[in-house]
């Protein structure tokens, strides 16, 4: 061990003549603990919540969606689908025609949006089919009549039920009618399935038809509006985007699932970095703390600073002196806080010490998930401000000169 750290050691832990300068080093080491535990369990909360946001939306939403950069229709969907099929990492893909239309039930209606999927493939790339609560996903009913899938919230608003036949108007010919050169485009569709996908905003505005039955309804004849692929491995996105993207070229816009969501993603984000600057607030008031503690303590050491530096320590070493007292200081606080937060999250895993109203919330209790990269960014954050702290009396301490600090003695 080196003197600078066997001293530093001996400083931080032995008795001194001031007390009151071992509590304020206690304090220090108290607040940085409850700072770095605080970090810890806050961070691994808005990470829990991150994986559940996720896991809701690649749940029901494809990986990757490709869309025409110009105009509603992708007019060349054989060689899009040519430059998809080879690549392994795709697990399914599916054409599909999107649009907004008017839906009406008896004498209640509501703009929603109409997707047109192949009934063979949505199940393989969207998560509509495991999200049923009613019915079954039947949009090529048996009898020839088209069916629909309408989620949970827009079916309440409808107050449609199993069974019932819905009107569909397009707008599609909307113009002509208006001016009576024409009839709208409408069809009707019989109810064969209910979903709700924990995402009101899909469960309140979505309905799924068949594909042919949508290239009708918005008469895009064998277009496409868009396809959508599935992955093995939905963290592989950017990554086959990028690949797409240079194949296919300008013409077209390959979109992730989190390009989907990107506003979601980055009010979180911009709400955990929030999190984290406040919540370090607490480690640099911690950090005040050692100042003054390691201030005073240069003035209590003032005769053995003295007495090192007349034995040959140099300006450098008594830096480190008090530069390793410092850093001690944010070690200990910065490992008790780490398994303070480590505990206690693992409690709310296991046990869900913090539950939450499963009539109000779709989870049972707050979601956390710990990442080591948290540990070492917030223990990290511990030890720079620590050791800033320590950098003025320990500079303070190596500009006593020895013939005045052991004048006296």
């Amino acid at each position: 061990m080196r003197f600078e750290r066997f001293i530093a050691r001996r400083y931080l832990l032995s008795k001194r003549k001031a007390r009151f300068i071992s509590i304020i080093t206690l304090i220090s080491v108290i607040g940085i603990t409850v700072g770095v535990a605080a970090l810890i369990i806050v961070l691994s909360i808005f990470n829990g919540f991150n994986s559940l946001v996720t896991d809701i939306l690649i749940g029901f939403d494809p990986h990757i969606r490709i869309e025409p950069a110009r105009g509603p229709v992708l007019q060349d969907y054989e060689n899009v689908a040519s430059i998809i099929e080879p690549d392994d990492r795709v697990e399914a893909y599916s054409p599909v025609i999107s649009g907004r239309a008017m839906m009406v039930v008896s004498n209640l209606n509501r703009i929603v949006n109409i997707r047109g999927m192949d009934q063979n493939k949505i199940a393989d790339v969207s998560g509509v089919d495991e999200s049923i609560v009613l019915g079954a996903l039947l949009l090529d009913r048996p009898d020839g009549s088209d069916g629909i899938v309408l989620g949970i919230g827009l079916a309440d608003r409808l107050n449609a039920m199993m069974g019932d036949t819905v009107t569909v108007i397009s707008p599609q010919g909307m113009e002509a009618a208006l001016l009576r050169f024409g009839q709208p485009v409408l069809r009707r569709y019989i109810v064969s399935g209910i979903y709700e996908s924990m995402n009101q905003d899909y469960d309140a505005n979505y309905a799924f038809v068949s594909l042919q039955s949508a290239r009708r309804l918005y008469r895009a004849g064998d277009n496409v509006t868009g396809v959508e692929l599935r992955l093995h491995n939905f963290r592989q996105s950017e990554n086959v985007k990028r690949d797409l993207q240079r194949k296919l070229g300008s013409e077209y816009r390959v979109s992730t699932w989190y390009d989907l969501h990107r506003d979601l993603y980055s009010v979180m984000e911009m709400e955990r970095w929030a999190a984290y600057i406040i919540l370090s607030l607490i480690i640099a008031v911690a950090t005040f703390n050692i100042l003054g503690s390691l201030t005073m303590s240069v003035i209590e050491k003032t005769r053995d600073i003295g007495v090192l530096k007349a034995m040959g320590a140099t300006r450098r070493e008594v830096v480190r002196i008090y530069l390793f007292e410092g850093i001690l200081v944010g070690l200990i606080g910065s490992i008790l806080g780490g398994i303070i937060g480590y505990v206690v999250c693992y409690l709310q895993i296991q046990y869900h010490i913090f539950p939450l109203d499963p009539t109000v919330y779709i989870i049972p209790a707050l979601p956390v998930e710990t990442r080591m990269l948290d540990f070492f960014a917030v223990g990290g954050a511990a030890l720079l401000l620590s050791s800033l702290a320590a950098l003025y009396p320990a500079r303070r301490a190596a500009n006593i000169l020895p013939a005045q600090a052991v004048r006296w003695e």
